[in-house]
């Protein structure tokens, strides 16, 4: 039986080209969580064929009991994939605790309790590939952005550290950092805040989701054994150490 993928937030966007490369490019089988969209996830399965599943990441023992499930219906899970994420943006004079929180609940909490229900079987089984997704922000910081940025670089710190425990029974754990990728969720800053954007990234543009789901390909692959606890960036040179 081939490996068993699971991708959060993993029916739009960066999401969306990750399930599809893992699936296409490494014959995965691939199954993407989703938070709430019914209408977006139905069209996502429709059009690619891959099993969708509803729970919320930040919410622990949906991810047990998710993941359990999965396991149970699909097979024992050989890849996560910690894409899932939200914004609420606002600078920390105006943002509320519950903006904070809600950022940190799901984005940072989200991997803790995704890798907390699969690790286990990953280190028994003596293989396991954990990718988590980071960001440029996470790495450089962002105006406006406390809350996301200490999520995205609470990430960075996680995945250092998983990685150490994972690595003798063969589970791997890495991270990519995006730089600005052309999403629904840039697409929502405003036009000449991102022509600033652009214009501060060396090779002149916005990334594609495929770019990104190329680097996870990669790492979850079987050719990565000896890549763990590293961050890959993937910015277009904007931000580089």
């Amino acid at each position: 039986m081939g490996r068993v993928a699971i991708v959060t937030g993993g029916t739009r966007g960066i999401g969306e080209a990750i399930c599809l490369a893992l699936k296409n490019d490494l014959g995965y089988t691939v199954v993407a969580n989703y938070a709430g969209n019914e209408e977006k996830a139905k069209a996502f399965a429709d059009r690619t064929g891959i099993k969708t599943v509803r729970w919320d990441v930040g919410d622990h023992q949906a991810c047990l009991d998710g993941c359990a499930k999965v396991a149970e219906e699909v097979g024992p899970v050989d890849v996560v994939v910690n894409n899932a994420g939200i914004t609420r943006d606002g600078t920390l004079h105006k943002m509320s605790f519950d903006d904070w929180n809600e950022v940190m609940r799901i984005n940072l909490g989200g991997c803790f309790n995704m890798a907390k229900a699969c690790f286990p079987g990953m280190r028994a089984r003596g293989w396991g590939r954990i990718v988590n997704i980071g960001s440029i922000n996470g790495q450089a910081g962002q105006y406006g952005q406390v809350n996301y940025a200490a999520a995205k670089s609470g990430i960075h710190g996680f995945t250092k550290a998983l990685a150490q425990e994972g690595a003798k029974f063969g589970v791997t754990c890495n991270a990519i950092a995006p730089g600005y990728i052309d999403t629904d969720m840039v697409a929502a800053v405003p036009d000449a805040v991102l022509e600033k954007i652009v214009a501060k990234i060396p090779v002149g543009r916005l990334g594609h989701a495929e770019e990104i789901a190329r680097g996870v390909a990669f790492l979850v692959s079987e050719d990565a054994g000896f890549v763990t606890g590293s961050t890959m960036s993937i910015n277009g040179g904007q931000h580089m150490y």
